[in-house]
């Protein structure tokens, strides 16, 4: 069963040492099954609003309800502003005028203020005026005592009228006051007059009114506007929405963007290119249909013919033949029914099928050949295994990437003429890579596309097979994001299957668990 070959031990299950990178780098076609790993999604975690139009009016209305305490506190400042302003300089008259009434004799400070003035200080209305003129001892000379005396300036400025606020008992008071100098190193004379803020505050309050009240009115009826616009901005979606009801099930066309708002067009687009993959898969699917059918309309054919022929023997011999052709015929039709069933499981992979999980593809490979040891014992085929050495973790399904690997085993074998030989290589670098390689019949160059084609077999063999082993092998390697390679075989003989994987990123702290077998299940295996 075994032969040297160039001072390399080749055995069924033999451990070979893994061969020149060189050797196993030769140029061929290629076929790229699937792209590097997807990136992460910055939206995964967003959740979005469930009514858009709920959604914009709240951040039309709720910047509008916070403004408007602001502008109501806004309004109240600017009102006792304007409100203070004439009343203020009403106030600063009062004390000029009193100040021109003052006179300055040495340290002596006298004021002469007529009774008429008194009484028009002390008419009004509505406030309470009270004034006084202070000494330079801080002793009040005239007028009210009730008037505290204010922080003496750094800089006195002869006449220049200043305005505190202050309270006199429990009225708060409006004071208006004025240094007059007196000489250098005596403190200065003091002139004020005090008003309280009645008048002030009615006039704060008409205007806070006049302001505010046409906003109860004007807030409600913007709102109003802007639930109506809202409305109306967002009626093309509704018509959008009833183009899409009107549709018939089986509609796959483009949406027209005519007549679709700038905002949703990139969505409509995106929708119609997500139809129009949609569509090519509906194609694929009903092409691959009518090719199964066709397929397994020829082996239902010949069985039934068969069983016709079985049927009108006589000779024991002659039927007993064809019993055997009717087996072999069984074996066939369920060898392709397996295989269907294998596609469309993979097609429909997904977690809630098949978990993901770290596995050892170097055990996975060293179990998966030792299965086939028999069927290469059989064929008088030389099966090698050349290992990684090492645990080489990969993300993976282990029963998915068990059943490529027996699809690549079984592709090999049976192509290869009795006495060739087949090897099963894991090697790993930056990806983890899996060989199988073997001496048999070769595929030629302008073929290598075509064999991961459903039901396409490689004329000139006379080799059963269905057509569906290396698509299969093709589709899981695109589940697992790995690319697989059709290359030449060693010495321009055979072909060359290797399968890409990304590795698994490793904790530094913990070792790496071993291979996960392949559990034993209904799902159909073998070729």
């Amino acid at each position: 069963m075994t032969k040297p070959d160039a001072g390399r031990r080749r055995g069924i299950l033999g451990m070979r040492r893994p061969s020149s990178p060189a050797k196993a780098a030769g140029a061929a076609a290629a076929k790229p099954v699937s792209s590097g790993a997807q990136g992460n999604n910055p939206f995964v975690s967003f959740e979005y609003p469930n009514s858009l139009f709920g959604e914009i009016l709240d951040w039309m209305l709720a910047p509008l309800l916070l403004l408007w305490p602001i502008s109501i506190a806004a309004t109240n400042h600017v009102a006792g502003f304007i409100a203070n302003q004439p009343y203020d300089h009403h106030l600063g008259d009062n004390v000029a005028a009193i100040v021109q009434l003052v006179k300055v004799d040495g340290d002596r400070v006298t004021v002469n203020l007529p009774a008429a003035a008194r009484t028009v200080l002390r008419t009004d209305e509505s406030d309470t005026l009270y004034y006084q003129v202070v000494g330079p001892n801080t002793r009040v000379i005239h007028g009210d005592r009730e008037i505290a005396y204010p922080p003496l300036p750094e800089k006195i400025e002869p006449g220049k009228v200043l305005f505190r606020d202050d309270r006199i008992d429990a009225d708060a008071v409006r004071v208006a006051y004025a240094f007059i100098p007196v000489r250098k190193g005596v403190p200065p004379a003091l002139v004020q007059v005090a008003e309280t803020l009645h008048k002030r505050e009615a006039l704060a309050s008409s205007i806070i009114s006049g302001v505010l009240l046409p906003q109860f009115a004007i807030i409600p009826l913007a709102v109003i506007l802007v639930y109506m616009g809202l409305t109306r901005g967002i009626a093309p979606l509704r018509l959008l929405q009833e183009r899409i009801h009107r549709r018939r099930p089986s509609d796959l066309s483009p949406i027209p963007v005519t007549r679709v708002p700038d905002e949703v067009r990139p969505l409509v687009v995106a929708f119609n290119q997500m139809m129009g993959r949609l569509e090519e898969n509906l194609q694929a699917q009903q092409r691959f249909i009518a090719q199964a059918a066709h397929q397994m309309r020829t082996p239902l054919t010949g069985l039934k013919t068969q069983t016709e022929i079985a049927l009108s023997e006589t000779d024991p011999a002659q039927m007993r033949h064809a019993l055997q052709l009717i087996a072999e015929s069984t074996d066939r039709a369920a060898h392709m029914i397996n295989q269907l069933l294998i596609l469309a499981r993979t097609e429909a992979s997904h977690e809630k099928l098949h978990q993901v999980v770290p596995l050892d593809l170097d055990a996975l490979a060293r179990e998966v050949t030792g299965d086939w040891v028999v069927r290469a014992m059989a064929k008088r085929i030389d099966l090698g295994f050349e290992d990684h050495g090492s645990p080489l973790m990969i993300n993976g399904v282990p029963l998915l990437l068990r059943e490529l690997l027996i699809n690549l085993v079984d592709n090999a074998i049976k192509y290869t003429p009795p006495g060739g030989h087949v090897t099963v290589r894991v090697r790993g670098g930056r990806l983890a890579l899996i060989e199988v390689e073997d001496d048999g019949i070769g595929i030629p160059a302008q073929e290598r596309e075509s064999v991961f084609e459903r039901f396409y077999r490689v004329l000139g063999t006379d080799a059963e097979g269905s057509g569906l082993g290396l698509p299969i092998a093709a589709e899981i390697a695109e589940l697992h994001q790995a690319r697989i390679d059709l290359l030449q075989g060693s010495n321009g003989q055979g072909c060359l299957f290797r399968v890409s994987f990304p590795r698994r990123a490793q904790s530094r702290d913990a070792p790496p668990p071993r291979a996960a077998r392949a559990a034993s299940s209904g799902f159909p295996v073998g070729l």
